[in-house]
């Protein structure tokens, strides 16, 4: 007999919401690689989709990347370039810095990758209602303010540290 995720007695079989967020993050993922592929013929790698999610429209500081990405700064500086030879991305001054650069999303390859993700979020909108999404956004958002807290805390000690030295 198959049981029901929402059955009471298959509760401990459930996955867990990490679980689920990890799954479904990699099939979203997925699913954007495929269309990208299959709409633009742009040959977007996952490691250059990787970088998506931390880019801010108005752009982010190569260094900020590696940081929000978890790599060092010569791996966001390789695929900054082939994404920029792929013109899905840019290198623009930093209006506040005229030492430092941004990188951004360029106006027309860059943008139309995130059309494709505004349809598959319609998509998933669809799927569960806008109230669930919305309540979704809310909670994702929470839990990645929570995170960057976190993660702040956990950097303060061994900066403290280094001072120290």
């Amino acid at each position: 007999m198959v049981r029901r995720p929402d059955d009471p007695e298959c509760r401990d079989e459930r996955a867990s919401p990490a679980q689920l967020l990890i799954r479904c993050a990699r099939r979203i993922d997925e699913l954007a690689l495929e269309r990208i592929s299959t709409r633009t013929r742009i040959p977007i790698r996952p490691s250059h989709a990787a970088l998506f999610p931390h880019l801010d429209l108005a752009g982010t500081r190569q260094t900020e990347l590696a940081r929000r990405v978890g790599v060092s700064k010569q791996a966001i500086h390789q695929l900054v370039s082939e994404l920029e030879a792929l013109g899905v991305v840019e290198r623009v001054a930093d209006p506040s810095d005229a030492r430092a650069t941004l990188v951004r999303f360029t106006n027309k390859k860059g943008r139309s990758l995130l059309v494709l993700l505004a349809e598959i979020e319609r998509e998933i909108e669809q799927a569960i209602g806008k109230e669930r999404m919305r309540a979704l956004h809310d909670a994702l958002a929470r839990i990645d303010a929570h995170l960057d807290h976190e993660e702040g805390a956990r950097a303060a000690p061994r900066t403290r540290a280094r001072r120290a030295d």
